[in-house]
């Protein structure tokens, strides 16, 4: 089966919504000098690719986190995990602490995660 990417614009007789949205490049149409707008899946895409960090946010990546540790690294006890967005750096912060088995001393990792375009 082929891969199919979505063009620019939706060109099923079916469609019924127009979804419009602003360049956020805030590019000028030549001839308004007004922001041009995006629209149909782009106007989509773009929202999905900037999608907010929420509280439900971290709960997921912690869970995850908590779930990915449980199964493939059994040595770790893990005793809690950070999870805070970062505006600066455009990612979010990654704290785990945990203790390695037959070992007195807790250990912290942090990281930050971050997009790859």
């Amino acid at each position: 089966m082929a891969n199919y990417d979505a063009s620019s614009t939706n060109k099923s007789k079916k469609a019924v919504r127009t979804y419009k949205d602003l360049d956020l490049d805030f590019t000028r149409h030549p001839v308004t000098n007004d922001v041009i707008k995006i629209e149909d899946v782009n106007a989509v895409k773009r929202s999905v690719r900037n999608e907010n960090f929420t509280p439900m946010t971290g709960i997921f990546i912690r869970r995850k986190i908590e779930e990915v540790l449980s199964n493939y690294e059994p040595r770790a006890n893990v005793s809690s995990i950070g999870v805070n967005e970062n505006q600066d750096r455009n990612g979010i912060s990654v704290e785990v602490n945990f203790y390695v088995l037959n070992l007195p001393n807790p250990v912290t990792v942090t990281t930050t995660l971050q997009r790859i375009r």
